[in-house]
């Protein structure tokens, strides 16, 4: 799959500039829609119970099987929310996903504090919406 053509826009005119996230990101193709992530295994099972670190590496895992079910990549998003329960573990969260995604053109980007989420037990969950080309081979 190719690459898609994506413009990021990472200082508009009169916008305070961003911090590891873009403000716009513009381009053509395909949508798909990731649902929230968590850190369950393939099994279901939760991991990392009480470690932010390992619960957000699990859901990033969970992210690229995700996108290699569309054929895609991290290259492909164009936008991800995060939900955490407690915001002093977003520095870990940015960490993790600053290992996946390009720095330089990092996609959009919203973050926001949860009282929490469906399993209390859970930390992070993740969404995110990815563009992918026009021209890439249809997904089932």
């Amino acid at each position: 799959m190719t690459s898609p053509q994506l413009t990021h826009i990472t200082e508009p005119e009169g916008v305070a500039p961003g911090t590891g996230y873009t403000h716009v990101v513009v381009g053509s193709g395909r949508l798909a829609v990731i649902s929230g992530q968590v850190a369950y295994d393939e099994n279901g099972k939760l991991v990392g119970r009480g470690d932010p670190e390992a619960q957000t590496r699990q859901v990033f895992e969970n992210l690229r099987r995700c996108l290699a079910a569309v054929g895609a990549t991290f290259d492909h998003v164009v936008k991800f929310t995060h939900f955490v329960t407690d915001f002093e573990h977003i520095g870990i969260v940015r960490t993790v996903r600053d290992e996946h995604v390009n720095t330089h053109r990092p996609p959009a980007s919203s973050a926001v504090q949860v009282v929490r989420l469906f399993d209390p037990e859970l930390i992070v969950e993740i969404e995110a919406l990815v563009l992918l080309p026009d021209d890439a081979e249809r997904v089932r």
